[in-house]
Parts: structure tokens; sequence; C-alpha cells
């Protein structure tokens, strides 16, 4: 499920230089000792005792499992889950709630890549000393990036991603198919091969998350990218209006027309087109790394276990663009007991912690190191197209305004996916809308 820097390099993964501003000045009180105030702090990371953790539902299962890590070693100081929906938007909107009101009862917020700015700004997440959050340049540098306002630390960088096709490889190579397709028109092609032999009859051939939430922001981007247009320039002024972008959005539509993507994948999310790939509905499926673990169970949930690979997504012309994905961990504002909250997330963003939850969940790590880990690839063969996906990522836009921004490419996208709006009028419209949202 992202995905906020201009391109991310296409270079090897280097150290992170550079240094970030020491705390700021307190704007409200802070205790010490057994708890600090709940007040909208930038101050000292102070107070010891339980702490709440705010994330998405864990469709992984795993979560719980790292924090009863935590909890068996820290008996005074133990976290407790507090589980939001599945849905990203309807994610922020509790996080956003909690915070306007000032309630305080989230600790420690499980954030979408592209909410630092809005959150940091409204002064909803606490700016992080450098010095409290150690090994930052052993991280992914684009990841770094999506905790940072302003150039300042308002979070901590846990899991990365990037979009990746996933495909049936034995349909593929029935059909007489040796490489994953590089370009929409490869895809196609190799579908109406695979539909033509009996194994591959009825098959649809490509999905996506085109449900009216944030993953079609992600998907969207992601066309648009691919098709060599962008949503906001490197000069943060709104750029949707032009003929690359309207490639993108048409091949999209198009899709649709012509069942290339299946009608039912207007109401697909995250969940509902993993569970249509795993039980042999899609040849091709475009989801995050996460699905790897689950499409590969052997326990009878998915049909297409030892059935499937992975590559990078494809574009118009070659190569496609992912959407940079991935969860940072903040400090609320309004939350007590801060010195344990850094602590607890210290523990979670370790270089072993990630090894742990790697292993059990496919979810990309933000430590450079374990993408090269010979452990790891070998059970994890996504990790080479998974590494290129990052590295070639392009973040979504870095407002302030996120939520308003991300609400209108959901619209237009959908409008003309679903309700027949012109992609020429859809984006002259989206564009008239960023530049009332965006102020560069």
């Amino acid at each position: 499920m992202r995905f906020e820097r201009s391109h991310a390099r296409r270079t090897a993964f280097v150290a992170v230089a550079g240094s970030f501003a020491l705390l700021a000045t307190a704007c409200g009180s802070g205790g010490s000792g057994g708890s600090s105030s709940g007040g909208a702090s930038t101050g000292a990371l102070e107070g010891r005792g339980p702490i709440t953790l705010a994330s998405g539902k864990d469709t992984s299962g795993n979560l719980q499992n790292q924090l009863n890590a935590w909890n068996a070693q820290h008996p005074n100081e133990k976290v407790t889950l507090k589980e939001l929906p599945e849905d990203a938007d309807a994610q922020r909107q509790q996080m956003v709630q909690d915070a306007q009101t000032k309630a305080g009862a989230y600790s420690v917020l499980v954030m979408d890549v592209v909410w630092t700015s809005e959150f940091a700004a409204n002064q909803w997440i606490t700016q992080i000393p450098e010095d409290r959050v150690p090994d930052l340049g052993k991280l992914v540098p684009a990841t770094v990036e999506t905790a940072k306002y302003r150039d300042k630390l308002y979070a901590v960088p846990m899991t990365s991603d990037g979009g990746l096709l996933y495909y049936r490889s034995d349909l593929l190579k029935a059909a007489g198919i040796t490489a994953a397709p590089k370009t929409w028109d490869e895809m196609k092609a190799d579908c109406t091969k695979v539909q033509a032999t009996p194994a591959g009859k009825g098959i649809g051939c490509y999905a996506g998350q085109f449900e009216k939430y944030e993953g079609l922001t992600v998907n969207f981007s992601e066309a648009v990218n691919s098709a060599g247009g962008e949503i906001v320039g490197k000069d943060g002024k709104p750029n949707v209006n032009t003929p690359e972008a309207k490639a993108g959005l048409t091949e999209l539509v198009n899709d649709f027309k012509t069942g290339v993507i299946p009608k039912e994948a207007i109401t697909y999310k995250e969940e509902e087109s993993r569970r249509a790939f795993q039980d042999g509905k899609l040849l091709f499926l475009r989801n995050w790394p996460y699905v790897y673990a689950l499409a590969n169970k052997t326990d009878g949930s998915s049909k297409v276990a030892g059935k499937f690979a992975v590559a990078p997504l494809p574009g118009k012309t070659g190569p496609g663009v992912s959407s940079l994905g991935g969860h940072d961990y903040a400090i609320s504002s309004f939350a007590k007991n801060k010195a344990t909250a850094i602590d607890f997330i210290n523990f979670m963003a370790s270089e072993a912690r990630q090894k742990a939850n790697i292993e059990k969940t496919s979810q990309a790590p933000t430590w450079a190191s374990l993408y090269d880990d010979p452990t790891l690839t070998k059970q994890f063969p996504y990790l080479a197209p998974l590494k290129a996906s990052i590295l070639g990522a392009q973040p979504r836009p870095k407002v302030v305004k996120y939520g308003d921004v991300t609400a209108a490419i959901q619209a237009a996208a959908y409008g003309a996916l679903s309700n027949g709006t012109p992609p020429d009028k859809a984006l002259a419209d989206l564009q008239t809308k960023l530049q009332s949202l965006i102020t560069p």
C-alpha cells in the first residue's frame, strides 16, 4: 500500500549524508519521570510508561508478534495495538481526528509515507532529533526522505514499498512465453496468447487497485509516470494536463473498456486484488511485496503457490515507474510517554527486527543491507526487482494539503474510469483543482 521526493535515484543504495536539526524548543509542557504531558510538544522526548500503536489492519498477522517481543522485555512499558481499518484514507481520517481533538489516544502512528508533510506542518507529530535515531545512514536513502519535512526528521522509516508485477509463470510458460512483459502492449499480447490456451481460458488479464481510495492515486500516478508524465513537477507546481499524462490515463480507460482489466476491478483495493490473483482469476497483478508470502502459502489459501513470479511494472515503451510506498513510525504530539515511544520505534526499526519481519511477511525493509542478504534473496527472489522498483520510484505529491490533493486525484481518475469522463476533461479539471490546493 504510496508511497515523496523527486525521482528516487537510479543509483546503488548509498549512505545518507547530512545532519538534521536538533530538537526544537518545546511548544507545550513536558513532565519527567513517570509520564509527560499530552500537550502538542516538540520538546524533549520524555516520560515512560505504557503506549499505544495506531496501525492499519495487520493483514500480515505478524505485527502482534513484534509487539510481544517488545512487551516481554519491557513489562512496565507495554505497547497496545490500536488496529485501524485496512483503508489508508480511513486510517488517516482517524489519526487526524485524534490530533485535531488533542485526544492523545495514539502514541505512535504508523503513517503512509505521504502523510509526513501534512502531519508535521500541523504540529500533529513530534520532531525527532538525529541523535535519538541511530543508523539512518544505513537505510535506503529514499525512505529517509519520506520521514522529513523541511529537512527535519519527524518519523522513522519502518517499511518501504515498490509496486511489482505478479504474473502466472506457469501459464506464460505453457503459452510459450519465456519472459515477463516490459511494456503495456507486450502484457496485452501475452494475455491474448495465454487466454487462447486450454489452461488460460477465461482468466482475467490484469488488475491493480482502482476503488476510489489511496490505491487509485497510486495506480493513476504509476500510469502517468510510466507514460513519461507527472502530477507535480520538480518546481512544486501541478503539471498533470499534458499529453504524457493523457496517455497514461487513456491506457487505463481503454483497458477497462476492452476488458483487459476486468470490470469488477473498479472495486479492488489491495486485498481484493490479492485474493483475485490467489484464486487464479488473474494472469497479471500490480501489488506490493507483502502479497508474495501470502500468495505462496501452501495451506490451501492460495491456488497459485509455486506458480507465479515477480517482475518490474511494465510501462508505455519500456519498464514502468512505481509510486514509492511504505510506512514510517511517528510520535503523536499529544502522546504521553514519548521516551518510551522513541525507544520502541528504534526497537522496531532495528536491522534484526526488520529482518525478522520480512521473513514472516515479505514486507519491504528500509535497511539497505537486507536487499543483498543471501538468506533473504534465496527465500524472496522478488528482492532484486523490488530494489529496482524502489530505486526508480517516484513520489506522490509531497504537499501539506495531501488529503485534499489525493481526494482530487481520486475523483478525476475514478470519473474517467467509471463515469465516462473524457481523459482530456478529467486532467484539465484536475490541473485546475490542484492549482488551487498546492502552493510551491
